[in-house]
């Protein structure tokens, strides 16, 4: 089997430094697999091995390996192919990873969080998720990316078209896919951010609607959607403002210009997904006050109409008593005396309670 030489300034801590071992890995989780030389893809590169073996032929270009969802075994070949540490394509099979960027020698692994959102009829309707959730991991090297997709949205195969059809903008290397990768990410945020700021403008709506019913339980989900937005936004500032500012060899001056771009993104995004937390939060917090108020008026209304059920209640249970001396008890006008006695107490009960705005 054929060795490739080893990368130039290659440093392998703890042993003797030795070229990588190629090892064809297997078809079924490798999505897609090209060389590109001067920003144009060999269609004769199908493989990471031969890939590889003509890029460091050529002396220039990279190879750009994707999987989607691999097990361990499956990834093996490419950590022998490409001299990737165990621990980094361990948390590269294994999704539910956090947003994070670790430098293993001559290469970096950054993981990505990607978001989708659900369509649904309302904020305020009753459904599951809003926010589904997937992550990206790549592996960066000078003349290697190689990406591991989890989740049925990551997909990068119109990115990569896309960037087949600018070769300028491959020819600057696979830091050059990197960004656009970060890039469409970000981009995924901005737009989820927008639905959310929609469902939250149509929660608020309803919350202080008098003639909608208000449902906390509606507000929780939200909230917990913009949670789990948070998780994979706030993580990713500290990795990308490292590539945008800290000198990088794996990094070229002309594409770190572009992280800064992607960074500025990401802390609006940030910033916004506060604020959505502090609205729901306030939301929440009137929502129960206005149940609160709500159940305060059904018990006003309660007691007045217990207030006017008294007047013949008590009326009736004196004349009930049954003595045999009382008052009016054998007078022929004592009953309809009564009645119309009940009735007008209880209009002015009636009537009171309704200028008191109890009824």
């Amino acid at each position: 089997m054929p060795v490739l030489p080893p990368l130039p300034g290659f440093m392998t801590i703890g042993r003797k430094p030795q070229p990588p071992v190629l090892v064809k890995p297997q078809r079924r989780a490798l999505v897609n697999c090209a060389a590109y030389v001067d920003g144009v893809k060999d269609s004769s590169c199908n493989d990471p091995v031969t890939a590889l073996q003509r890029v460091r032929q050529t002396g220039s270009g990279f190879v750009w390996v994707g999987f989607h969802e691999p097990t361990y075994e499956e990834l093996a070949g490419v950590m022998e192919t490409f001299d990737l540490h165990e621990l980094a394509v361990e948390d590269a099979v294994h999704d539910y990873q956090r947003p994070k960027m670790d430098r293993y020698g001559s290469y970096l692994f950054l993981v990505l969080k990607t978001v989708k959102f659900q369509d649904h009829v309302s904020a305020t309707s009753q459904g599951g998720t809003v926010v589904s959730s997937g992550e990206i991991m790549v592996f960066l090297g000078h003349d290697f990316i190689v990406t591991v997709r989890h989740g049925e949205h990551s997909e990068l195969a119109d990115l990569r078209r896309r960037l087949q059809a600018d070769p300028e903008q491959l020819a600057l290397g696979p830091a050059a896919v990197l960004h656009a990768i970060t890039d469409r990410v970000v981009d995924e945020y901005v737009a989820v951010v927008r639905e959310i700021e929609e469902d939250i403008d149509e929660m608020e709506s309803s919350v202080f609607d008098p003639d909608q019913d208000v449902d906390t339980e509606q507000i929780y989900r939200l909230k917990r959607e913009v949670l789990r937005l948070r998780r994979a936004v706030a993580p990713l500032a500290g990795p990308l403002r490292s590539l945008s500012t800290t000198p990088n060899p794996l990094i070229p001056d002309a594409v770190r210009e572009y992280f800064r771009d992607v960074e500025d993104h990401v802390s609006h995004v940030a910033e916004r997904i506060s604020t959505f937390d502090e609205i729901l939060t306030t939301l929440i917090s009137a929502a129960l006050a206005e149940v609160a108020n709500r159940q305060n008026q059904d018990m006003r209304k309660i007691s007045a109409w217990a207030a006017i059920a008294l007047v013949p209640t008590a009326i009736a249970g004196i004349y009930g008593m049954n003595f045999d001396h009382m008052p009016e008890l054998h007078w022929r006008f004592g009953y309809p005396m009564a009645i119309l006695g009940i009735a007008f107490i209880c209009s002015l009960l009636y009537l009171f309670l309704r200028r008191k705005r109890w009824l």
